[in-house]
């Protein structure tokens, strides 16, 4: 008996005819090399041939970031480390410090820890076989299919947000595209529209397609060079796909931190851990409101139950509103001072007693940097406490 996916896969795969092979194969590669956006790792060497390294970390950054966003960091980030082997050598703390404000640091954890298996197990080259590239940490379907692609012509198809989009609006896809037997379907459907003599030009054309014209609001559908054999454009409702499944409500934590000072005016800030959301990021010590707890009791119980010590909690500094991918928070961060004894880090991460000019040394977590933002502006017109 077939399961969903095979079904799916199956219907789809035989709505793939010759008008349908031209169109992805033909004309959306001849509209993409009219519309080609210039991107910093999209530049071949002396050979034409695309760094590989500079691929790879394009790849990671773009995952859940635009372009746009994406590319100053892109260029910090290969100026600092240029090679594969400059990665590796890196300290980890330099690494986050540059992926700053990008989120999802898991990402430049695991790209650190897979350049250190390059070098180790691969003379820092970059594997170019599809086992040995996806043995590396953080490596998965799509960062395979994207860099082994572009870089090496490897004939694999990338799945992404975009590439969801395009496949879904042409072949009217009435399946949940969130749920994992329609995702391995239209992996299957992408398969099958591969032009396997140019992978990567296909590729990005389908991704720049998805990026420019078949947008998830208003697409320009009648500049779309599928528009022809797309079935949510004869409908007239392409904005109907993809199919999705209603948003869980997201949930809201209240957040409190202490700014804790000592006599020095040094401030006191501990490390993440590693297997922790922004693991190995820097942040003031603190953590969620419990019921019934004021936030001055909930600053106070963290701290001690994190560090081992009692701080005595002053005036309120700032209050910021942030969203993560699945919840939301309102962080709320109190001026301090510890009221006796040395701190402890009760996880066994380190913990910094820092200047306040020094803050921008380390990698904070966004939420976090607006406080520091709010302490920078009280340098500016000083407080009292």
């Amino acid at each position: 008996m077939a399961s969903r996916s095979q079904e799916l896969e199956r219907a789809l795969v035989a709505r793939v005819g010759p008008a349908v092979e031209e169109a992805f194969r033909e004309s959306l590669p001849a509209w993409f090399d009219g519309v080609r956006r210039p991107m910093p790792w999209r530049e071949g060497g002396a050979d034409g041939r695309r760094d590989p390294y500079r691929v790879w970390v394009s790849e990671v950054m773009l995952q859940q970031t635009r372009v746009e966003t994406a590319t100053p960091y892109f260029e910090r980030f290969v100026e600092a480390f240029p090679t594969v082997a400059a990665l590796a050598a890196a300290p980890q703390d330099r690494v986050l410090k540059l992926w700053e404000g990008l989120g999802y640091y898991s990402r430049a954890r695991n790209l650190h820890r897979a350049a250190g298996v390059v070098v180790a197990e691969h003379g820092g080259a970059v594997p170019d076989t599809e086992a040995a590239f996806r043995a590396l940490p953080g490596v998965g379907p799509y960062t395979a299919a994207a860099v082994l692609s572009l870089a090496f012509g490897r004939p694999l198809a990338v799945l992404d947000g975009n590439v969801i989009r395009v496949l879904t609006r042409v072949f009217a896809v009435e399946a949940d595209a969130k749920a994992g037997p329609t995702r391995r379907a239209l992996q299957t459907l992408a398969d099958q529209l591969l032009d396997t003599d140019d992978p990567g030009r296909f590729n990005e054309a389908v991704m720049e397609l998805g990026a420019l014209l078949c947008t998830p609001r208003s697409p320009n559908c009648p500049n779309c060079p599928l528009n022809g054999v797309c079935a949510a454009y004869a409908e007239g409702a392409p904005e109907r796909y993809p199919v999705t499944s209603k948003a869980k409500p997201v949930p809201h934590h209240t957040v409190v931190v202490a700014v804790a000072a000592d006599g020095a005016g040094r401030l006191l800030i501990q490390r993440r851990p590693e297997d922790a959301m922004l693991g190995g990021l820097w942040e003031f010590p603190g953590g969620k409101q419990e019921p019934g707890e004021t936030l001055a009791e909930t600053c106070r119980r963290e701290v001690r139950e994190e560090l081992g010590v009692e701080v005595e909690v002053g005036r309120a500094l700032a209050r910021v509103e942030h969203a993560y991918s699945h919840f939301r928070i309102t962080l709320h961060a109190f001026r301090c001072r510890l009221a006796g004894g040395e701190p402890v880090s009760a996880s066994g991460e380190p913990i910094r007693w820092v200047q306040p000019e020094s803050l921008d040394d380390y990698a904070f977590p966004r939420a976090n940097r607006r406080v520091i933002e709010a302490l920078q502006a009280e340098v500016r017109q000083p407080r009292l406490l």
